[in-house]
């Protein structure tokens, strides 16, 4: 299998710790969802992605922007409606153990990226949120 560069845009299958799970005493996910790479670089010398879950669970407003239909089929997801949501983030080394192969495609870690408008109204977003939001280390 062949692990894609971190690139911001692209959407992957991981182990996404919620900031709850990680205030309980979590240090894994508890469910591997799709989650978008929101901006990568290297840290000491390790590279390191930065990542917003994926969710079909409508978040409160303000939390979340919801991914086009036309985006979720071209990314191979389901036709459920879903959000990226923009105040929970993960950190994590590339690749790190929290990446997982698709459930569906067990040879990729990815699903491809989404279009640059949305991908800009995440960022929009994420820029908006006063204060920023804390990252989630793994």
């Amino acid at each position: 299998m062949v692990v894609p560069p971190p690139r911001p845009g692209l959407v992957v299958h991981f182990s996404y710790l919620w900031r709850h799970e990680r205030d309980q005493g979590e240090e894994t996910g508890r469910k591997d969802r799709p989650a978008l790479i929101l901006a990568a670089g290297v840290k000491d010398g390790v590279p390191r992605a930065y990542l917003l879950p994926i969710t079909h669970a409508e978040p409160a407003a303000g939390r979340g922007i919801p991914i086009p239909a036309t985006v979720k089929e071209h990314l191979g997801l389901d036709a459920a409606p879903s959000w990226i949501i923009v105040d929970d983030i993960n950190v994590t080394r590339w690749p790190g153990f929290d990446l997982r192969p698709r459930p569906d495609a067990p040879g990729r870690f990815d699903y491809g990226e989404i279009p640059a408008r949305l991908f800009e109204q995440v960022k929009a977003a994420v820029r908006g949120l006063r204060p920023a939001p804390k990252p989630t280390p793994r």
